[in-house]
């Protein structure tokens, strides 16, 4: 009987520990199921960068529940394609580059969520057609005028679209509402060119809507040096601009092998 409860016991505080735990990620994934209404604009979406990452990334979010009920996606590219073949083109590229399996359920969800708009990104009057379309959107899926625009483009549109948006009146910052947007790397060539750069988009955004990021600084191989260079009490004094002047890198891969010529060619 001892025994018996001794295992009584022990089973109890085991299941304790396990609801206690699992509240505790229960909590956790609940505080950030908080994001606000959103619609996000991708710059370049029938590109490689969209399909290879933006694409999954999205669907992800949406499968683990982090993205908001009022939610939608505009694509925004040059191919003269309707909303439907917009659509189609997004189903074949995420049964192939999705990172998890798809479930019917959650695809669709997120597709009735996508719509298109075919333009030029010099084109003042297709960003006019995009400001209809996002006040269209705000009424049917409730974004609330909430926006996040994402430039996965060449280079060297990012200054012109910025601009165009700021003459469309789609980067005006208000306290009701958001506006935010993402600026892929390279952000310029060298230093100069990255501070004009700079000097163009401000001129359009406040500081605190642009967020420039490189996607490449989230791989293995660029955190183990991070983690090897400031946590190596050896290499951490030696390892500064004072000790070294070149720093460079190279990584094997068919997809660079194909898509680097042309990266190249619109970066100039």
């Amino acid at each position: 009987m001892g025994n018996q409860s001794s295992l009584l016991n022990e089973s109890g505080i085991d299941n304790c520990a396990a609801l206690a735990e699992a509240r505790t990620v229960n909590q956790h994934t609940e505080s950030l199921r908080m994001p606000y209404p959103c619609a996000i604009v991708i710059f370049g979406a029938t590109g490689d960068l969209t399909k290879r990452k933006l694409l999954p990334a999205l669907y992800n979010l949406a499968a683990t529940g982090l993205l908001p009920k009022q939610f939608a996606i505009v694509g925004y590219a040059s191919p003269a394609l309707t909303e439907d073949s917009f659509r189609d083109q997004l189903t074949r590229d995420i049964k192939e580059f999705a990172t998890s399996p798809i479930e019917p359920r959650i695809w669709d969800w997120l597709l009735e969520r996508i719509h298109y708009v075919q333009g030029d990104f010099q084109d003042a009057s297709a960003f006019e057609r995009l400001s209809s379309t996002l006040a269209e959107v705000d009424e049917r899926h409730g974004t609330e005028g909430n926006r996040l625009f994402y430039l996965a483009t060449a280079p060297k549109f990012f200054g012109e679209v910025i601009r165009q948006l700021g003459g469309a009146g789609l980067a005006k910052q208000e306290s009701s509402r958001h506006v935010r947007v993402v600026i892929e790397k390279p952000f310029g060539r060298d230093l100069d060119s990255a501070r004009q750069l700079n000097r163009e988009i401000k001129e359009v955004l406040q500081e605190s809507q642009i967020y420039r990021i490189d996607h490449y600084l989230g791989k293995e191989t660029v955190q183990n040096l991070l983690v090897f260079r400031f946590s190596n009490s050896i290499a951490e004094p030696l390892w500064n601009r004072n000790l070294i002047r070149p720093c460079g890198g190279s990584m094997v891969s068919q997809i660079l092998a194909f898509i680097r010529p042309a990266i190249a060619r619109n970066s100039t």
